[in-house]
């Protein structure tokens, strides 16, 4: 599980909202996407009981290291959007369809004197306008056939005018349903005049024909013709899915990105909330009735940690959400963390992200839509443009989908901003909030930078130090440094450590590469005895660096700090304990690990050269040829004589000295 990612707390955050969500895997690979009527309720019941579930579900929850989602304004929306993601990503528990088929369109063929409506598979950049894509071909032609009475639409495929008077009038026409353009009956004008009233209805403006439609099934109803009423019902339910209009795909079929920005500075006062966040506090009510009892204590820790919680403040003051559009479908988003001289200039902190981020990627989209004017414009396009080698324009919509999409990416932003806020505050807690804990323990100034000190051995053979640095909070493993015993014989800790700390801080006074940047305050691996050598050795040096050491128990668990010859008492829940544990159990292992490649190395060493006749270059090639020892020790007299740089003689003697001990019980290897 990610450290910084808690499914629990991140489930309470989830919308009662439509959209879609992306599981993700410990590598960070999409593994699963799915669409929702309600977020909280569809994703939380993953992580329910496994009763029911099958074992497809509880593999893939098994491999769920944290999720994503994006939310979207009607289930349709998050459909469609399912499928574009899938076809993108083409995560292994998603089922996949072989032929790839498509949602269907309605096509307005606009470029013909006498346009037709149509069902379409694909959109193509053409004269024609696109509604959809809908999520069923039966609520599609139901409406297309619906648009063709009620506005006397041709259904024919005939090249007017030029076919015009060639064939009788169709059937359409003798049913009053056609006003027969193909006998030239009607003129462009008039039957133009029809398609925009289609195109209108398509456009939303439903809601008269389902009035009359409504009227009519109420009216069969009472006269219990219901077979009637019923059809009634369901082509007003067409209706209503063909109207309810999406924004996930575009007609145009081209790439753009959608930006939008949310501030902390524009966040809304805790008191004043949205309606879909008063309908989902409502929602939450019962669950949040069962914390209400601990509030007082939280706000008691809230207090001790207000360091921590204004530093993750001053990391997130901004939220940038990018839509990524391509072929005119949304496939992708990407959210990123911005730090403001001003949260509150907005158009600043848009052409900074502009420049920035286009900087550094090799793909410039044809189009850029903004939810307002960054600073620079003109000076950004005409950049962007030399980029991309072909125009590019920033555009901000002011109405239709388009300005529907950029304010989808900006509650998105928003939610981001809101849910990874409270994550980066406890991040924080865990950092930068246990160092202030630390060095207010401590009475120190700052502790930023701290080192650690441990040394390893078996009975003094191959003694050595470990150096790790945390810096504020995290390790700084790039500044992690081995030390080899070289002075010291036998099991001596004291005086290796010595020698260890004076070698580091003598080359820290050279200013040597690696070694001169001065920790806030170095830890030891111990208590009093340890903390008086590493003090003796800065004092010697003339370096005035305070040195805490880490007090373990009977049981080997760290107890407390050892500080100016008494030890500080410190509370084991503080964030700042369990800082000094992790950064004692970190010391401890990268010890252990450089101990033990030197043991292993030793044993590989001293075994070989033990056999008379073995020398460097036929040690080396043996353990290349074979790998390890223990493949040496099971190899045949042949293969050994036939190994690199063998002969028979060295083979056998290589031989008897794994099996001759061997059969009387003294494995050497064991």
């Amino acid at each position: 599980m990610s450290a910084d990612f808690n499914i629990e707390e991140e489930l309470k955050k989830l919308p009662g909202r439509p959209g879609v969500y992306i599981m993700h895997d410990v590598h960070d690979v999409i593994i699963y996407v799915g669409k929702a009527v309600s977020l909280k309720n569809r994703v939380r019941q993953y992580f329910q009981s496994r009763r029911g579930k099958s074992p497809k579900v509880i593999r893939m929850v098994s491999e769920i290291d944290h999720f994503e989602y994006i939310v979207t304004d009607s289930e349709l929306e998050a459909l469609v959007l399912e499928s574009n993601l899938i076809k993108e990503h083409r995560p292994k528990f998603n089922t996949m369809l072989k032929d790839d088929k498509s949602y269907p369109y309605i096509r307005v063929t606009l470029g013909e004197p006498f346009p037709r409506i149509l069902i379409a598979r694909q959109m193509k950049k053409d004269s024609s306008k696109y509604y959809g894509p809908y999520p069923t071909a039966g609520a599609v032609r139901d409406t297309i056939e619906l648009l063709r009475r009620l506005y006397k639409i041709r259904s024919c495929s005939k090249r007017l005018p030029e076919a015009q008077g060639k064939e009788r009038p169709c059937l359409y026409h003798h049913i009053g349903q056609c006003d027969a353009p193909c006998q030239g009956w009607i003129s462009e004008e008039a039957y133009r005049a029809h398609v925009d009233a289609a195109v209108a209805f398509l456009n939303g403006d439903v809601k008269t024909e389902i009035a009359a439609l409504t009227e009519k099934m109420q009216a069969a109803a009472e006269e219990m013709r219901f077979e009637e009423a019923a059809a009634y019902r369901d082509l007003i339910e067409s209706i209503r899915t063909v109207g309810e209009r999406q924004k996930i795909t575009s007609a145009d079929g081209d790439d753009r990105d959608i930006i939008a920005v949310a501030t902390a500075a524009a966040a809304a006062p805790a008191g004043e909330q949205t309606e879909s966040a008063a309908d989902a506090a409502e929602e939450d009510q019962a669950e949040n009735a069962a914390t209400a009892a601990v509030t007082a204590a939280d706000e008691a820790f809230a207090k001790d940690t207000k360091y921590a919680a204004e530093e993750a403040e001053r990391k997130c003051e901004a939220v940038v959400q990018v839509f990524f559009v391509r072929g005119g479908k949304l496939i992708g988003r990407e959210h990123f963390f911005l730090t403001a001289e001003d949260e509150r200039d907005r158009p600043k902190i848009l052409s900074s992200f502009i420049s920035q981020y286009y900087g550094g990627t090799p793909f410039v989209p044809k189009e850029l839509m903004l939810e307002e004017e960054p600073a620079d414009r003109a000076l950004l396009e005409e950049w962007l443009s030399r980029k991309r080698g072909s125009r590019v324009q920033i555009r901000v919509p002011q109405r239709g989908m388009k300005e529907k999409l950029v304010e989808m990416a900006h509650e998105n932003a928003a939610n981001t901003l809101a849910r990874d806020r409270d994550r980066l505050i406890r991040e924080a807690q865990r950092t930068t909030g246990a160092v202030k804990e630390i060095a207010d323990l401590l009475r120190l100034e700052k502790a930023d930078r701290m080192e650690a000190y441990d040394i390893s051995n078996i009975s003094g053979f191959d003694a050595v130090g470990s150096m790790i640095v945390f810096e504020k909070g995290r390790p700084k493993r790039s500044d992690y440094r081995k030390f080899r015993i070289r002075t010291v014989e036998g099991p001596n800790d004291y005086a290796s450590m010595e020698e260890v700390l004076t070698r580091r801080f003598t080359r820290a006074k050279e200013a040597s590469e690696g070694f001169a940047a001065l920790p806030d305050v170095v830890l030891m691996d111990g208590g009093k005895g340890q903390v008086h050598v590493a003090e003796r050795v800065l004092e010697a040096l003339g370096l005035a660096i305070p040195v805490a050491g880490m007090v373990k128990d009977d049981f080997h668990r760290t107890r407390g700090i050892w500080f100016r010859d008494e030890e500080v008492p410190i509370d084991t829940a503080s964030e700042g304990f369990k800082l000094i544990t992790r950064i004692q159990d970190e010391a401890h292992r990268f010890a252990i690990e450089y101990h033990r490649l030197l043991r292993s190395k030793g044993q590989v060493h001293s075994l070989l050269d033990e056999i008379e006749g073995i020398g460097d270059a036929r040690r080396k090639a043996l353990l290349r040829s074979f790998g390890s020892l223990e493949a040496i020790r099971d190899a045949s007299m042949e293969e050994l004589a036939h190994a690199p740089s063998m002969n028979r003689p060295a083979a056998e003697k290589v031989y008897a000295f794994f099996h001759g001990k061997h059969d009387t019980g003294s494995d050497p290897l064991s």
